[in-house]
This record gives structure tokens, C-alpha cells and sequence, in this order.
């Protein structure tokens, strides 16, 4: 399946490169714990994966980049006998974390079947480039995480950049983006984010990091259930055999038994029916949103002929565009309005943030006019 990123490339990407491994069909499902620790507990976890969820990837983090120096960073390359261990035990594949190109070196002389590239890494473009000129002319599936910051062209670039030295099988990762502001979640899940990567990238795979997104395992549901309703094509979900003593993200982690549970309750839907019923109340529905939408531009539109006019009248009398007063009460009141007819806050103040920034543009284009 071919989808274009650029007019001189294409890309052969599709979820079946993945799942060509395990005949099972969607979500596809990778388990593991945030770090490999020790050779009982990689194991040991692995074992009762199996037991309890039979088509899988196994992941587990060699190399731990963290944020302060003399905390747990992994075992390094001693770590990879493990992996492999797990690969000839209980025959499946194996994945880990690469951050430089050593260790994409370690990695393919040591026959580990996939890589990802982590959130801090995908944020800076010289580590991509590093990475994938280790990779070049390997084509070996490569997952990358969405960066840290809610940079949708820094994701995008480290697409490009593996894709330019041969990579095919490339599989997107969303799992948050900070947010200073405090939240319910670790990483903001921002979902309008990966829905735009798919929509400007339709044929990429997309699987979804629920684990770092919540830091929370009681979110955990609520949000792995979210990303399959928004068609991703999988999970990345950190398992512990003992969570509780983990050496890394133990408080996001969740056992064998536990992910059992919460794959059991996910509802996995189709992304089309072959009921006729269906297809002609959907169409019908949707004719109705059309003209809707074709509603809302129409007004959006008359309101900024009424921005324009605002504009000249300012410039006439000498007039700042920005009137702070105006502008929160204007937020303030459909704010209020907004929740008497069900709306959430936020997505009214995003909403009128997005008209008062189009309006100061067309006032400023007025004011400028000579």
C-alpha cells in the first residue's frame, strides 16, 4: 500500500507488515515492561504474557534515556541476551528502544526484530538522522513515538527521515505530549494531533501509548478504548510481572493478569458495515451536517465582513484592535451559553480563541491598508 509523503517519495507502509507475524487481525498488541531489568523478571513477564495473551510483541526499554543523571538508564547490551531468550522460548518478536546509532548496531547484530524510537529522541532531528543513517539499506519495522512537544512536523520529519534511507515497515506511535498545565493524564493525549498525521498520512500505521498518555493504570480503559474508536491499529501498553517494584514508570505499569482484563473489555469496531440500513442513515445524517457546515462558514463569514467594518471604524478614530475587555467578556459569555447547551469549556474557549485570532487578522489587514 503506497501513500505519499512528499512529490519525490513514496511509501510502502501497511499494518500487515506487522501482522504478518501473528495471525491474529486488529489491535495489534505490544507488552512488556518500561525497562528490562533482570533476566528473572524479563522472563518471567514474558511467561506469563503468554499465558495470559497469546499474540503479542514483547518490548522492553536496554537503554533508558531519563531526566536526571543517577537513576535507573537500563542494563545496556547485556539486556539483549534476554531479548533474545524470550525470542526462542516463547517464539515471539522482540522489540526495544533505540536513542544513538551504537545502538542500532547492538540491535541488528543481535537479531532484534523491531525498533522504536523514543519521544526525546524523536524531538531532535540530529539523533533521527543518526539513527536512520545506521539503518540504511536495513528494512527493519521501526515505530516512532510522537516528540515530547505537540510538534506535528518534527513527528512527520522523523517519518521522512527514516523512510529517505530505505525504511518501509514505519509505524507512527502516539503517547501524549507534555503539557505544563496540570491534568488528569501524564501526556496530554491532544488526539486532534495523530488524527492530523493520519489524515495527512492515511495509509500510515498508527498505534497508540496509552501507558505514558494516563501514567495511571485506571485510565488505562478510557483511553486504549478512545484510540481503537479512532481506528489506530494497536497498543503499546507497559506490563510488569510485579509492577510495584519496578525500576522505572512503576506507577503506569500493570500486570499480566491486569492486561488480560483490559484487552477482554475493549470493544473492537469494524470501520465500515455492509448494512444498507446503515449507509443510508449515515449518508443522510451526513448530507444534514453538510449543510450545516456550509451554515457555519456563512456565518463565520458574515461575522468578519462585521470584523471588517469594526476595523475601519477603529482606524478612523484611532482605535487599538486589541480590546482585552471586549475579548474576555465575549469568552465569558459564550463560555456560559456554551454550557447551558452542553459544550465542554475548553472547546468553546478554543473555538472562539480560533475567531478572535482570524478577526485581529482581518483588522489588522484593515489597519494596514493604506
Amino acid at each position: 500500500m503506497l501513500f505519499q509523503i512528499k512529490k519525490s517519495m513514496t511509501v510502502n507502509l501497511t499494518i500487515d507488515s506487522l501482522q504478518k507475524w501473528h495471525p491474529h487481525t486488529k489491535p495489534l498488541l505490544i507488552a512488556g515492561p518500561c525497562s528490562a531489568e533482570t533476566e528473572s523478571q524479563v522472563l518471567n513477564t514474558a511467561k506469563l504474557l503468554k499465558k495470559y495473551n497469546h499474540n503479542f510483541i514483547y518490548r522492553a526499554g536496554l537503554w533508558k534515556p531519563r531526566s536526571r543523571a543517577g537513576t535507573f538508564e537500563g542494563v545496556g547490551n547485556k539486556g539483549i541476551k534476554w531479548l533474545q531468550q524470550v525470542q526462542q522460548q516463547f517464539n515471539v518478536k522482540v522489540c526495544t528502544e533505540v536513542a544513538t546509532a551504537k545502538h542500532v548496531e547492538v540491535c541488528l547484530k543481535n537479531n532484534i526484530d523491531i525498533l522504536w524510537i523514543g519521544a526525546r529522541t524523536t524531538a531532535n532531528p540530529f539523533s533521527v538522522q543518526e539513527i536512520a543513517n545506521a539503518l540504511r539499506g536495513v528494512d527493519i519495522p521501526v515505530l516512532i513515538k510522537n516528540p515530547i512537544s505537540d510538534d506535528l512536523d518534527l513527528w512527520i520529519g522523523a517519518i521522512e527521515r527514516l523512510n529517505l534511507v530505505g525504511i518501509t515497515k514505519i509505524v507512527a506511535v502516539h503517547r501524549g505530549f507534555f503539557k505544563p498545565a496540570e491534568s488528569e493524564f501524564r501526556n496530554a493525549p491532544m488526539w486532534e494531533l495523530p488524527i492530523k498525521l493520519k489524515s495527512l498520512l492515511p495509509d500510515l500505521p498508527m498505534i497508540c501509548d496509552p501507558s505514558h498518555i494516563t501514567g495511571n493504570p485506571k485510565l488505562l480503559p478510557h483511553i486504549a478504548q478512545k484510540a481503537l474508536d479512532l481506528d489506530m491499529d494497536g497498543l503499546m501498553i507497559e506490563t510488569h510481572e510485579n509492577p510495584k517494584v519496578a525500576l522505572s514508570d512503576a506507577a503506569q505499569q500493570i500486570t499480566p493478569v491486569q492486561l488480560k482484563k483490559l484487552m477482554d473489555s475493549l470493544v473492537i469496531r469494524n470501520q465500515f458495515s455492509d448494512s444498507i440500513t446503515f449507509k443510508n442513515k449515515l449518508e443522510q445524517l451526513r448530507e444534514q451536517i453538510d449543510i450545516l457546515d456550509n451554515e457555519m462558514v456563512d456565518l463565520l463569514a458574515r461575522r468578519m465582513t462585521l470584523s471588517k467594518k469594526i476595523g475601519k471604524y477603529k482606524k478612523d478614530n484611532n482605535v487599538t484592535i486589541l480590546q482585552i475587555r471586549r475579548w474576555k467578556k465575549i469568552l465569558q459569555t459564550q463560555s456560559k451559553h456554551g454550557s447551558l447547551v452542553g459544550f465542554d469549556d475548553e472547546f468553546i474557549r478554543s473555538l472562539f480563541t480560533l475567531i478572535h485570532d482570524e478577526s485581529i487578522k482581518v483588522q489588522t489587514n484593515v489597519m494596514n491598508k493604506k
